[in-house]
């Protein structure tokens, strides 16, 4: 195991059972396990991605002005 996923495993190690199972999913996935089920999105996440799907459609993007905002907020 290469020094950057024993760290990844560390810090996840910290998180409650709920985070590490989701890191854990996509790290098999990312992995190429086949046995992995497809991810269940809940009634919000789908109707969300309904909207954002709807706003393409009409040409409603984040100007740059909104992602600087964004990425100031969390410091990225």
């Amino acid at each position: 195991m290469t020094k950057l996923l024993e760290r990844a495993v560390k810090a996840a190690r910290t998180l409650p059972p709920q985070a590490q199972d989701e890191i854990a999913r996509l790290v098999l996935q990312l992995a190429g396990a086949k046995d992995q089920p497809s991810v269940e999105l809940s009634s919000a996440e789908r109707s969300a991605i309904e909207r954002s799907k709807a706003a393409a459609v009409r040409g409603e993007f984040a100007t740059d002005a909104d992602i600087r905002r964004v990425w100031s907020k969390h410091r990225l």
